[in-house]
């Protein structure tokens, strides 16, 4: 779903900088990738910037597992998401700047915990799924002239229901710089900041659970971490165009409060990536 919808390019590391957010935070209902799954869906372009488009993805738990790679068959089934779309890719200005405005919803009816329905040792109910998105995406300058380099900032944000979701919203923003020096027009500069908040409702079921079980011990191997709040992701880049076919990228990210788990330290990450393309 993730290459059809909520969708552009993106060269963070961090998932919460990326495309297909919605899936990002809903992954037990929106697959992205690598999880394949039958789907389709139907886009109208009503004028050459403005789309509409309505997707019909079929659920199936079983696609998770490993040996199902390529399976073609609907046997364990456990319902459908229908998601859709409307887009507004405009331009502006002398100069052109290219903009990627998406707005977003979805409706999933395999069924989930309710997690306000905790008690007596279980959920005692379960619901369908919905959310939202938007996806807000616009060069602010061209340098010299040239479109294909400036500044360009990156917004999106995340709604899930209170009823099934763990991670009931999530907001983001980042900031792309391309072609920032004269020598070296192809690099680019990145920089970005997100939210991740955990649905309280699925806090207070997680103590109550530890309530009923009686554990207060963090170190217990029965005891639920208690996700509560937000966790916090950083991150800067530098991606260095070093011939026509090879891009490296060092990258440096912060986490804070990993899980939304207070009990778990901040956490300093350095990756990088090498892409290829012949």
């Amino acid at each position: 779903m993730g290459e059809d919808f909520d969708n552009f390019d993106s060269k963070f590391q961090n998932l919460a900088f990326g495309s297909g957010q919605a899936g990002n935070w809903r992954g037990d209902r929106w697959f992205n990738w690598p999880v394949s799954q039958w789907g389709g869906r139907i886009k109208v372009n009503f004028t050459p910037e403005v789309f509409f488009q309505v997707g019909f993805y079929n659920q199936n738990r079983a696609n998770y597992d490993r040996g199902d790679g390529f399976r073609l068959d609907t046997s364990n089934s456990e319902g459908n998401l229908v998601p859709v779309e409307l887009g507004w890719k405009p331009t502006f200005g002398p100069e052109n700047l290219p903009g990627n405005y998406r707005i977003g919803y979805y409706y999933s009816s395999a069924n989930g915990d309710n997690y306000g329905s905790w008690r007596d040792g279980a959920y005692q109910s379960k619901d369908h799924a919905y959310g939202g998105y938007v996806l807000l995406q616009q060069q602010l300058t061209a340098q010299g002239g040239d479109a294909s380099r400036g500044l360009g900032v990156t917004v999106q944000a995340v709604m899930n229901d209170h009823k099934t979701s763990k991670t009931d919203n999530y907001q983001s923003i980042s900031f792309t710089w391309k072609g920032p020096f004269d020598a070296r027009p192809q690099d680019e500069i990145g920089v970005g900041a997100a939210r991740i908040h955990v649905n309280s409702a699925y806090t207070r079921s997680q103590r109550e659970q530890n309530a009923a079980n009686g554990e207060t011990d963090f170190s217990s191997p029965t005891y639920l971490p208690i996700q509560d709040g937000s966790e916090y992701n950083y991150e800067i880049y530098y991606n260095a165009q070093l011939t026509k076919w090879l891009q490296l990228r060092p990258n440096l990210q912060y986490v804070v409060a990993p899980g939304a788990v207070s009990e778990v330290k901040d956490a300093f990450v350095g990756g990088i990536s090498a892409n290829i393309n012949f």
